[in-house]
């Protein structure tokens, strides 16, 4: 038998379990925060999830326990503070341990036409969208480097790599993060870290539905898929898992996109 075709090198679904591992998830207590913190725990990982709801990250944090028989922690933080992040980083090591998979999901839209929008609503959205994602990164990786191993992932959008009319905020920032995604992959690759962006379509979560009957929305967002639909929250766990897990090791810089097929056109 050939080196090639030894099953004890090819462990097969084995490489997606991440049993023991420890992930934190920023804006994971709703949404596709939530549905990817879901999915990770099934497959063993405990979690941190972390949003701006004290309360609310509690009572999630104890239902993912007891969903999953997986620890889980919830902590309050504005990810767009570096004094914030500090004090997530300092509760993370301290009571989690140090994280191996790193989710950095949060992320806000502001919609309207640039005549319309102030530049205070423009820079809330890079914060928010750009800003955050680079200084949680930063506050993790020296953990992932010490241990020579780590999992970051990216919630991009369809939108960083199209453009649509009257987004320029979002659009913007998640342009923004598909460059940061392959500039932190070429970064971190020394210390076997990857560095990956997951670029959903349109998800039917809450950001959406108070927009989700506008023409305009169902015309050139939702009509713009090969689908023809919104996306259901379970649809982005699989990526999430694979980015997250050992089986992505030779998956870095990239664009992982859950459209429904709106790109394909």
């Amino acid at each position: 038998m050939n080196k090639q075709d030894n099953v004890d090198d090819l462990p097969g679904v084995d490489l997606f379990r991440l049993d023991g591992q420890l992930a934190v998830i920023t804006g994971g207590s709703r949404g596709l925060g939530w549905a990817m913190a879901c999915g990770l725990a099934s497959a063993g990982a405990n979690v941190l999830l972390v949003s701006r709801n004290q309360e609310q990250l509690s009572d999630r944090a104890e239902h993912l326990s007891k969903l999953y028989g997986t620890k889980a922690w919830g902590y309050a933080a504005d990810v767009g503070s570096e004094e914030s992040v500090e004090g997530l980083k300092e509760y993370c090591l301290a009571t989690a341990g140090s994280p191996s998979i790193l989710i950095n999901n949060a992320g806000i839209n502001i919609r309207g036409a640039i005549d319309q929008l102030s530049i205070e609503q423009f820079k809330q959205v890079l914060t928010t969208n750009v800003e955050a994602p680079w200084l949680v990164t930063r506050a993790f990786v020296d953990q992932m480097k010490q241990n020579r191993y780590g999992r970051i992932v990216h919630v991009a959008s369809t939108l960083g790599l199209v453009g649509l009319a009257n987004r320029t905020p979002y659009t913007a920032s998640k342009g923004a993060v598909v460059q940061l995604t392959r500039a932190m992959a070429l970064e971190f690759a020394p210390w076997g870290i990857t560095c990956n962006a997951i670029c959903p379509g349109p998800f039917l979560t809450e950001m959406n539905i108070a927009v989700a009957d506008d023409p305009d929305i169902k015309t050139n967002i939702v009509g713009a898929t090969a689908m023809g639909r919104w996306g259901e929250l379970k649809e982005i766990q699989g990526a999430a898992i694979y980015l997250a897990s050992p089986a992505s090791s030779f998956t870095t810089g990239s664009m992982m996109v859950v459209d429904g097929g709106w790109t394909a056109k």
